[in-house]
């Protein structure tokens, strides 16, 4: 049985690592990049490159985008955007879900289907069984195109709403880069006292993987509003972020990162909350400062 043909528009490290993936399954594929070199050696695998945004197209019906934003999507498709009428774009750039809404209405305007991605992993997990993106909008495209679209990644289908695949995204980058930040906040820290990132990655891994724990109990008690001060208070976690911020500076690092944290639970003891949990942090978050 034929494998379906797909266009793939934008060659950076996502999209090369996504027409490798297609290629290696026996996808034909076109392709489009402004740097048209950039499309050199997928051709060489077996791409086929298009000469311009028109004729990538008009290849095929399945077409994926992944571009840097929605401001790149609008640039590159709008002096093409005859051409959109029968196709169905997958759009895994990222955006605001407010911009993926739009971008759906847009391409609709223009005759075109249109689902919206977010790729939870990076190039080098394209392909791979641990990977996964999220997708929403309408649920029949969706399914039409889900065994091509798993070429790439697991599909995690979230909705009609074209916003939402974009929201998930969203979501799980807030924590992704907070995340990643306080851990070179951290790594910045113990160098500054001749500790290695790498002597101390035992130690912020048994952290990560301790936080599934965490998550799970404190989602719990978030969803159902409860923020008893029976496990953690507010009040103690002040003191703690505190000791964080002063041995930061001690060490001359950039306390600004700890000193947020500081601030924001500083503002929920002034809220009342200094013998709840942390959590009650997500009320003061509600109703941030004017």
């Amino acid at each position: 049985m034929s494998k379906r043909a797909v266009t793939v528009i934008g060659l950076g490290p996502m999209g090369q690592a996504m027409v490798a993936a297609f290629l290696d399954q026996g996808h034909p594929v076109t392709v489009w990049n402004r740097t048209a070199s950039k499309a050199d050696a997928l051709v060489a695998r077996g791409a086929t490159r298009a000469a311009t945004v028109a004729e990538a197209l008009a290849a095929n019906e399945l077409v994926v985008l992944s571009l840097t934003d929605y401001d790149a999507m609008y640039a590159i498709l709008e002096p093409a955007a005859d051409a959109l009428a029968g196709r169905v774009l997958v759009n895994l750039s990222s955006d605001t879900p407010e911009r993926a809404r739009a971008g759906a209405a847009w391409a609709a305007e223009h005759g075109a289907q249109y689902l919206t991605g977010g790729v939870q992993v990076p190039p080098p997990l394209i392909g791979t069984p641990e990977s996964s993106t999220f997708y929403s909008g309408p649920r029949a495209v969706f399914e039409a195109h889900q065994d091509t679209l798993r070429v790439l990644t697991g599909t995690d289908y979230r909705g009609e709403d074209p916003g939402l695949a974009a929201l998930y995204y969203q979501l799980t980058m807030d924590l992704f880069w907070t995340t990643m930040t306080a851990f070179l906040h951290t790594v910045t820290v113990a160098a500054a006292h001749g500790i290695s990132a790498t002597d101390l990655a035992p130690y912020t891994t048994n952290v990560m993987t301790g936080m599934p724990y965490f998550i799970d109990f404190y989602s719990k008690r978030i969803a159902a509003g409860e923020h008893p001060g029976d496990v953690d208070k507010l009040a103690m976690g002040v003191a703690s972020i505190e000791h964080v911020v002063h041995t930061s500076e001690a060490a001359g690092i950039d306390p600004s990162l700890p000193a947020a944290v500081a601030a924001l639970f500083r503002q929920g003891v002034a809220a009342g909350h200094a013998d709840d949990s942390f959590t009650s942090l997500v009320e003061v978050l509600r109703k941030p400062a004017a």
